[in-house]
């Protein structure tokens, strides 16, 4: 997406690792959200950071501008609580605004690389600023750099120009020591707090870096009093007088210092500068939820980053003996992301919701564990612990980063998964703490057992299954265990009732296709990997439960248009069984909180899980089609301003959206019905898409895709920012779904099986991601090819689902043997490292 004018206003596009924090790269060049010391700062920025360039023609003129393009928000200053800042006193100077910068300025978010023109009249070139963390699939390390790089290039105009072209930033810290640490081809700039070690527990240093080879660096810039050190760099920069400045001795307040690079450019030619943004606040601990050891400290965990590098200089001198393999297999990444032949709203709800990898939302652990938050308030991450309810619709991390989401389910397994099968949704740290005694989330707990299925199925590693087997049984079995307090399904027939805790945060009293619909796909998933394993018995058992809650379903919760949850809403018995008298309105009477007879948005979740996983049919064909089309009747507004909605505000006025739930004229209308039943959620909103084109409604499916996308554009809200309860909100990562489900592809590594049946007609080119290798899926009149970009893939059948006959057969170039059955060639086992070309 290319983004000008107005639609720059809102912009931060996050640059850093997985599990490193970030900063944000505005609309208009300046940087900003400055967080990367292990929690959130949404809105600090870190003073005098900037870019600047100076221009030198043959006959002296010049012209020097900050890379940045006009302020266009908070004009009359932020809401911070600082006397002579802040609201009231305009934007902060310390950003560089009100110095001559561009006029035009065009930002490309084709994430993972932010590239922005910068234009002028005045100016002899035009400036592109290309930043960006490595993101490289598969390649968990790399991509979980603590650094932004930055390329400047310079694209001269008429004349022969000598430029330089300068990093600068403020120590974060106070009293700062800044140290000139250039060596190997490598000039860089260290800044650290004078007075503390490396084991101090807000510890940070940070590095400026470039290997161009003219870069040199500028330790501290003058020190004064009022504006005195920025006038006195600016002189130096227009002067071209910028050199060396060393103080011995600390100061007080915190110095700003540079990296100079010159180059001269020929009329019409082009020249790049590199810098390096790296970081390193190496110690965490769980200031959100304190826990000390017997003395009474924190106890402290390192970052994941910090036992590969000792320092950001470190990090930094990594990071450019490797920069040409970061950037080409980012690009690389990025080209095949979005060169896919799929609607652009597509490729940009996938492409912008996956950099909740690279926000703060995520942390990696010392040993390289995956966590995250479900997102992120300003100062504070929001709702802790890889929340099972949450992350069960997110899709990216186990397509991209297949290993990094399997350290998710072994710590939900060795951590949060007690003696009797009862999953705790939210994992605390340190690990290893008592995890809560908060009942246990229906939705998430059986995610997470379809999840395991989903992750064997990826990975191709029946060991890890096999270790993992007894465990996945408890969870599965915990729903009609005797110790569940919550009897999801005593009985054992199949159909949960009780009580039902969900991602909702309130409890269901009986059945509802929802919630059984996760339910129905355990059941499924469980008994395809008890059968794996010979284990008849379970297997067995939970397909008879799976048959039963399905006929269940099928004649008890569709009421001819939609699917519904069973519940006597006028009956307190649920409510008095399991003593929640705050679900009784006592006024109406009536049971708070249900769904009822609503018609909700996830109502067919379970069956969105299982066309992505390969699960077969959860719901009867017939009756999800219908209920699909009278869901898009009854929840997708293109219009808003007429909506009632009490709850929070995602969407409003003339945008339009896809609600949580609706109560048709028809059906009784609780008076307090389901929570949050009038809001907008794009992470429901895209597996509700993805669901709707799957099942053969693509015209509805994109449109809500289109309408979702539209609410951020880049004028009212950050494109790379889906909130929901917080920024960078993990559920949206539902929409790397869509992905596979237009490929029609279908995975399972154990048996070496991979497929495709594209639901587009004609030529069709999408990424693909599998256990052991990625590239691209590419359909042209008469070849098939799977592109291989990164790893190997060994395969002993492929299904094409289009194909009638198969001509020849090319691995890597060399023709092979194979058979055709049907759609499906078998390969016997062949491996791939390049290409796998069929011509038909």
């Amino acid at each position: 997406m290319i983004y000008t004018g107005k639609h720059l206003n809102e912009i931060s596009f996050p640059i850093g690792g997985i599990g490193t924090g970030s900063i944000g790269l505005a609309g208009n060049g300046s940087i900003i959200d400055w967080e990367i010391a292990n929690r959130p700062r949404k809105g600090h920025i870190n003073p005098f950071t900037f870019f600047a360039v100076h221009a030198k023609y043959k006959d002296g003129t010049t012209v020097t501008k900050v890379l940045q393009g006009d302020q266009r928000t908070d004009l009359s200053g932020q809401h911070f609580k600082v006397k002579f800042a802040g609201f009231g006193h305009g934007p902060l100077k310390e950003t560089m605004c009100a110095f001559p910068h561009f006029r035009d300025v065009e930002f490309d978010g084709s994430f993972p690389i932010a590239t922005l023109t910068f234009r002028d009249e005045d100016f002899p070139a035009d400036v592109v600023l290309e930043a960006y963390n490595p993101f490289i699939p598969h390649d968990a390390k790399n991509s979980s750099l603590p650094l932004a790089f930055f390329n400047v290039k310079i694209k001269n105009k008429a004349q022969d120009v000598e430029y330089l072209v300068t990093f600068s930033a403020q120590s974060p810290f106070a009293p700062s020591e800044n140290h000139n640490t250039s060596e190997s081809g490598i000039a860089s700039l260290t800044m650290r707090p004078a007075e503390k070690t490396s084991d101090a527990l807000d510890y940070g240093d940070i590095t400026l870096s470039s290997d161009h080879p003219s870069a040199y660096v500028q330790s501290y810039w003058y020190r004064g009093r009022w504006s005195d050190p920025v006038t006195t760099f600016w002189h130096e920069l227009t002067t071209d007088t910028l050199r060396e400045r060393i103080y011995d001795a600390p100061a007080a307040k915190k110095d700003v210092g540079s990296i100079i690079t010159r180059v001269p450019v020929k009329a019409g030619k082009e020249e790049q500068i590199s810098f390096a943004l790296t970081w390193n606040y190496p110690n965490c601990y769980n200031y959100w939820s304190p826990y000390k050891d017997e003395n009474d400290k924190d106890i402290t965990w390192k970052n994941y980053y910090a036992t590969l590098f000792k320092d950001s200089a470190d990090t930094a001198a990594y990071a450019f003996r490797n920069k040409a393999y970061l950037y080409t297999k980012t690009v690389l990444f990025r080209d095949s992301l979005h060169g896919a032949t799929l609607d652009p709203a597509v490729i940009d709800a996938v492409s912008s919701t996956i950099s909740v990898l690279k926000s703060p939302t995520v942390l990696r652990l010392e040993d390289g564990t995956f966590y995250g938050w479900e997102g992120v308030h300003e100062n504070v991450g929001s709702c802790e612990g890889t929340c099972t309810h949450v992350w069960a619709y997110t899709y990216a991390l186990c397509f991209l980063f297949p290993e990094l989401e399997r350290t998710v389910r072994d710590t939900e397994f060795r951590y949060d998964t007690r003696p009797d099968g009862g999953m705790v949704f939210r994992t605390k740290l340190p690990l290893g703490r008592d995890p809560g005694g908060f009942r246990p989330c229906v939705d998430g707990q059986m995610a997470s057992v379809f999840k395991t299925y989903r992750e064997w199925k990826i990975s191709g590693n029946n060991e890890w299954l096999k270790q993992s087997w007894e465990t996945v049984k408890r969870l599965l079995e915990f729903a009609w265990s005797t110790d569940n307090s919550d009897e999801w399904d005593r009985d054992r027939d199949g159909v949960l009732e009780g009580r039902q805790h969900h991602t909702l945060d309130m409890e269901l009293f009986g059945p509802s296709s929802w919630l059984e619909g996760m339910y129905l796909a355990a059941l499924k998933a469980g008994a395809e990997m008890a059968d794996f394993l010979g284990d008849t018995e379970s297997r067995d058992l939970y397909l008879s439960l799976f048959e039963n809650g399905y006929h269940y379903t099928k004649e008890h919760l569709f009421n001819s248009e939609y699917f519904i949850q069973k519940v006597d809403i006028d009956d307190k018995s649920a409510v008095e069984h399991f003593a929640c008298p705050e679900y009784w309105n006592e006024e109406k009477n009536e049971i708070k909180y249900q769904i009822a007879d609503g018609c909700a948005i996830d109502q067919l979740l379970g069956q969105w899980h299982a066309n992505v996983c390969g699960l077969g049919d959860i719901f009867d064909k017939e009756q999800r089609t219908t209920a699909l089309r009278s869901m898009y009747r009854l929840l997708y507004r293109q219009n808003l301003r007429d909506h009632v909605n009490p709850w929070r505000v995602y969407a409003l006025g003339d945008e339009g959206g896809s609600l949580l739930c609706t109560y048709p004229d028809k059906v009784r209308h609780p008076v307090l019905p389901i929570v949050y039943c009038d809001e907008v959620w794009t992470g429901l909103e895209y597996a509700f898409a993805g669901l709707l084109i799957s099942e053969g409604l693509l015209d509805e499916g994109l449109s809500v895709i289109r309408t979702a996308r539209a609410r951020h554009d880049g004028s009212v809200r950050n494109p790379w920012n889906e909130f929901e309860c917080g920024s960078n909100y993990a559920r949206p990562m539902s929409s790397f779904a869509l992905l596979p489900i237009f490929s029609g592809y279908e995975f399972d590594l154990p048996k070496g099986h991979i497929g495709f049946s594209p639901i587009l007609q004609g030529a069709f080119r999408c990424f693909w991601s599998l256990g052991t290798a990625w590239g691209d899926f590419i359909r042209d009149d008469g070849k098939t090819t799977l592109l291989l970009n990164g790893g190997e893939i060994t395969l002993n059948t492929v299904k094409l689902g289009y194909i009638e006959s198969v001509q020849r057969v090319l691995v890597d170039g060399k023709e092979i043997a194979f058979e055709l059955q049907e759609n499906t060639l078998h390969l016997g086992g062949v491996t791939v490292t390049r290409a796998l070309e069929i011509f038909v």
